[in-house]
């Protein structure tokens, strides 16, 4: 029996030898096997011993934070394909990486600094998770020939539509390379014979549809247009933006608004060939403070009612400005013939340096030569000018209202211009139906006879546009 029992166990041990044996040797081999696939991959991907390039794989996933399993919050353009040589048509990786980035709560699309990305006209479209970052350090290329742009592609450069919840930041550079479409009338004419010139050109940055945007510390060059334009958006906030093109750079307003409520505009400085700020019709509670604008054409609420259109602007803040060398400081234009209302309006603390005419609100705007006279307008009121000072080179005030609905409500409170030493024009402003009041110190002397005192029918009138609005 002893022997039966020590010959089993003789076995059994025999059994364990074995198997230990066996599963040592394929440990031996997935080891070998994994180092050779980990070997090559660090070769293929240019970080091993080879001296190849090639673009990095997509983000890995990062450990996840609580509950959450997402992957990696970052989506670099060269983890898409993109080349960053400035030559090479980039569009492709920033559209993969806005869509990929789009998915996940918190994500960055990146644009690395050192690089230039040329990007061809593209639509990066929402609606995203919230709180999506493009983060721009690089710089973003245009298409610089007129020629290479799609037809159906020249309203804008790069459009967001439908974004919430979404911020721009950045230490880098989008560039509209306008240049080549900056030309003056008469070769436009004819340049578009032979070249076939289009008469539309693009926005460098456009939004459509957007809420809770934010744009900050970016720079935006040389639009062929308008260089950043937010258009039926609410909850808007630009902060601390550089926005530069020459002074001679025709239509090239710096940020342009149309039928967009609640926006902040701050610690900016703006040069460009038209508007530095451009409030169009549909606009509300808009606050721009603390802006260095110039070269250009001011702050512009306008221009309104064009064609007899309804136009209706309210609750607009301008304060803390500085404005140097552009056409006018701060105005108001709008067509003859328009219909709605501008009100609550204030202008204040606005320092002046050699601009052509400081203090407009004219109701005959036109952009041509001539412009057929026309019974209407839209109707202004409650405009308040606090504290304008510094210097004109044309005329302190220019005050052209409508006969038929006059200007009423304008405040002029501490306005002091005097000729700048390049002046050639007039001390006398232009006031022409406007109503209202001033208040010392005036200067020249002159603006203290430019309002009337309104009457109750002049009152009515005013009154009267409001239901349109």
């Amino acid at each position: 029996m002893k022997k039966y029992k020590s010959l089993s166990l003789l076995l059994f041990l025999f059994f364990m030898v074995t198997l230990f044996s066996q599963i040592s040797v394929e440990a031996r081999n997935n080891h070998t096997r994994n180092s050779k696939t980990h070997k090559h991959q660090k070769d293929k991907s240019g970080n091993g011993n080879g001296n190849t390039h090639f673009p990095s794989p997509a983000p890995a996933p990062l450990p996840h934070r609580g509950s959450n399993p997402n992957p990696s919050s970052s989506f670099d353009l060269f983890s898409f394909g993109a080349k960053g040589d400035g030559v090479s048509d980039d569009s492709k990786a920033l559209l993969a990486a806005w869509k990929a980035a789009c998915k996940f709560p918190g994500a960055t699309v990146e644009i690395p600094s050192g690089f230039n990305f040329l990007i061809k006209p593209i639509t990066l479209q929402g609606p995203c998770m919230p709180h999506l970052v493009l983060q721009i350090d690089g710089t973003l290329l245009a298409p610089p020939k007129v020629g290479s742009w799609p037809k159906s592609s020249l309203f804008q450069w790069i459009n967001f539509k439908w974004v919430q919840n979404f911020t721009i930041q950045g230490t880098g550079t989008v560039d509209g390379q306008g240049s080549n479409w900056w030309t003056t009338s008469q070769t436009l004419y004819t340049q578009k014979k032979s070249n076939n010139i289009p008469d539309l050109r693009p926005t460098a940055l456009r939004f459509y549809s957007s809420y809770d945007v934010t744009v900050r510390d970016i720079k935006i060059l040389n639009s062929p247009q308008c260089h950043l334009k937010f258009d039926s958006s609410k909850g808007v906030k630009v902060n601390n933006i550089t926005i530069s093109s020459p002074e001679d750079s025709l239509n090239t307003d710096g940020i342009h608004l149309q039928n967009t409520q609640d926006v902040e505009i701050q610690h900016s400085s703006i040069g460009c060939g038209d508007d530095c700020v451009s409030i169009q019709t549909g606009c509300s509670n808009v606050h721009v403070h603390h802006i260095n604008c110039g070269p250009g054409h001011g702050i512009s609420l306008g221009g309104l009612g064009k064609d007899k259109s309804v136009a209706c602007v309210f609750n607009i803040i301008v304060e803390n400005i500085s404005i140097q060398n552009t056409l006018s400081g701060v105005r108001i234009k709008t067509w003859q013939g328009g219909i709605g209302s501008v009100k609550n309006v204030s202008f204040t603390n606005v320092q002046v340096s050699d601009v052509k005419v400081p203090i407009i609100i004219d109701q005959f705007y036109c952009d041509k030569n001539f412009c057929k006279n026309q019974t209407g307008a839209v109707a202004i009121t409650g405009v308040k000018y606090d504290q304008i000072v510094g210097t004109y080179s044309v005329q302190p005030i220019h005050l052209a209202c409508s006969n038929d609905i006059p200007c009423t409500g304008i405040d002029l409170i501490d306005i002091q211009l005097k000729p700048s030493p390049r002046y050639r024009g007039f001390q006398q402003g232009l006031c022409l139906n406007s109503y209202g009041k001033s208040s010392a110190p005036l200067v020249p002397s002159s603006i203290d006879y430019c309002l009337r005192n309104s009457g109750g029918s002049v009152n009515r009138i005013a009154r009267s546009h409001d239901n349109v609005c």
